[in-house]
Parts: C-alpha cells; sequence; structure tokens
C-alpha cells in the first residue's frame, strides 16, 4: 500500500515515516500541507497519515480536498493530532478523516490503522470492480456480446454532441439479417441465435476501432461511424454485407440459399444536421427501402442532399 505522510515536524515526520516503512507500506513524506496535496495528486495514495496543524493547507483542508477529489479509488485519512481533544477529532471526522491518532506517535498504533486502512481501500477496489463489472454487462447484449441499445443511447448522445459542436460528419447503418424469421422457422432458435453471433463477428470485424457496433434488437444491428461521409460508410457496410453473404449460412428459405444482410445509411453532414433521433429514424427508413428493392443491399436514406439523394 502506498501512504502519505504529512507533518511539518521533522521528528514526528521521521517516526511516522519509519513506522509506515516497517509496517510494509511504502512512504512519501510532505513536510506541509501544500507539498501535501500536491504529493496526493501526483502519487494518489492508499492512505494518508497528516498532521492536523501544518503550514499552507492544514489536516482539515487536506482532508476536504481529497474528499472532494472524486476519485475511483478511496483513500483511508488518519488525523494526527497533538491532544486528541473532542473538537479536534470531531472536526477532522467531520472533514473527511476515517481516524486519528495522538501525538507523540507510537509505531504500534500507526502499524494498527495501517491495517485497517488497507481492509477498507481493497473493499473498495473490490466494490468498484464489481461496480465497474456490473456496469459493462447492464450495457452488453448477452448473445452477441455487442453493446446494447443503452449504451448506443449514451455514445450517440455523446458523438452526436461532440459533431454538432465542431461541425464533424458522422453516419449511421441501420442493418437487418434478410428473411430471418423464415430462417428460425426453418432451422430453430438454437440456430439462428449461433447465426447472429456469427454476423456479429463479421459486422464487428469490418469497421475501425472508432466505429461503433451495436445489437439494436432481434435481427437488427446499428453500425456507428464517426468522422465517415456517406460514401465511405457505404464502402464499409457494402464489404460487412458481402462477408455476411460469403459466410455461406445455408437458408433455403431466401432466394440467394443463403443468410444475407440489408441496410441502411443515413448521414450527418454539409447541409444536414437533424438531430440523432432523426437520423436514426433516416436510416431506418433507408434499410425499409433496400428489403423493397429485393433485399441483399445497402440502400442510402433520401434525406441526404446531392448525390446521396
Amino acid at each position: 500500500m502506498r501512504v502519505l505522510v504529512a507533518d511539518d515536524d521533522p521528528g514526528s515526520l521521521l517516526v511516522a515515516k519509519a513506522a509506515v516503512e516497517q509496517s510494509g507500506h511504502e512512504c512519501i513524506a510532505a513536510a506541509d500541507g501544500d507539498s501535501a496535496w500536491e504529493l496526493y495528486q501526483q502519487y494518489r495514495p492508499q492512505a494518508v497519515v497528516t498532521d492536523l496543524v501544518m503550514p499552507g493547507l492544514d489536516g482539515l483542508a487536506l482532508c476536504r480536498a481529497i474528499r472532494a477529489a472524486g476519485t475511483d479509488s478511496y483513500t483511508y485519512i488518519v488525523l494526527v493530532t497533538s491532544q486528541g481533544s473532542r473538537e479536534d477529532v470531531l472536526a477532522g471526522l467531520e472533514a473527511g478523516a476515517d481516524d486519528y491518532v495522538t501525538k507523540p506517535l507510537d509505531p504500534f498504533t500507526v502499524h494498527t490503522r495501517l491495517l485497517v486502512a488497507l481492509r477498507i481501500t481493497s473493499l473498495h477496489a473490490d466494490l468498484a470492480r464489481y461496480r465497474s463489472a456490473l456496469a459493462e454487462q447492464a450495457r452488453t447484449d448477452p448473445l452477441t456480446k455487442l453493446s446494447n441499445r443503452l449504451k448506443l443511447d449514451e455514445d450517440l448522445e455523446l458523438l452526436h454532441g461532440l459533431s454538432e459542436r465542431y461541425g464533424q460528419d458522422y453516419c449511421l447503418a441501420m442493418c437487418d439479417v434478410d428473411n430471418f424469421k423464415s430462417y428460425n422457422d426453418i432451422y430453430g432458435h438454437p440456430a439462428g441465435d449461433i447465426a447472429l453471433q456469427e454476423v456479429a463477428a463479421i459486422l464487428s470485424g469490418q469497421g475501425r476501432k472508432s466505429d461503433g457496433i451495436y445489437r439494436f434488437g432481434g435481427e437488427e444491428f446499428l453500425l456507428v461511424l464517426p468522422n465517415q461521409s456517406w460514401r465511405s460508410a457505404r464502402i464499409l457496410v457494402e464489404r460487412a454485407r458481402a462477408a455476411v453473404q460469403a459466410l455461406g449460412i445455408v437458408h433455403s428459405g431466401d432466394p440467394t440459399g443463403v443468410l444475407t444482410l440489408s441496410a441502411g445509411i443515413s448521414a450527418y453532414m454539409e447541409g444536414h444536421r437533424p438531430g440523432s433521433e432523426q437520423l436514426l429514424e433516416e436510416a431506418d427508413t433507408a434499410l425499409y427501402a433496400a428489403k423493397a428493392e429485393g433485399r441483399n443491399r445497402v440502400a442510402i436514406a433520401s434525406a441526404i442532399p446531392g448525390d446521396g439523394a
């Protein structure tokens, strides 16, 4: 564990540093509150042992600054007081300290406080990992392992805001597996699930790292393509469509004899800057147009000005 010790008294600082290191922890020493705050921001220690009265930031101000920092990890703070008065202890706890010790420092007391600090910070780290895993799970489609609608809403809102602010283009491509209902009817839902997983893998392999691939629902997928013109988006989506067809997943209910994909592309571009919801609708309308034209093809939204019409 990394421990920051702050004290303006050289003797007390030396005792505290020795106690920390004898307990088997890494120690960072600061001779006043201001340098302690700078070292905290640089090293993000798991525990802080700070004197109450110091030049610059005092112990209470340091506690408040650490709690206001709002980091993902938890810092356990031990306040060191000269008298251990009730007022000092209460003020320290209200400022964000977890515990206190009195001077002169006893190495055994410091050691016991650090044992508690290690236990508490480890628990907080575990909870942070669990929260992160749950948040990831809530935003992932369990079948295809692609991002789901919740993650799409978050990512698209962010992308649209940045594109609107900086005048950047982006495209959406709504993709749908052709005649998928009949595929499930003929081959069964387990086979349909496997087919969706294979299509998802193909779509994931076609884009750039900056592109987003989402399961939109059922057999529909959405590609979010930042900094793409509709022309470059069409090349990418045509490549994906051909790759799905090249999988050769047998589908006796499709005229081609294999599973295929249709797609519709909309664009946020110069001369056409609608909201993200409208772009989704335009991509969906273009997808229906591709279906009406015979499936296994890519259509461009009619709302795109110029050559895109």
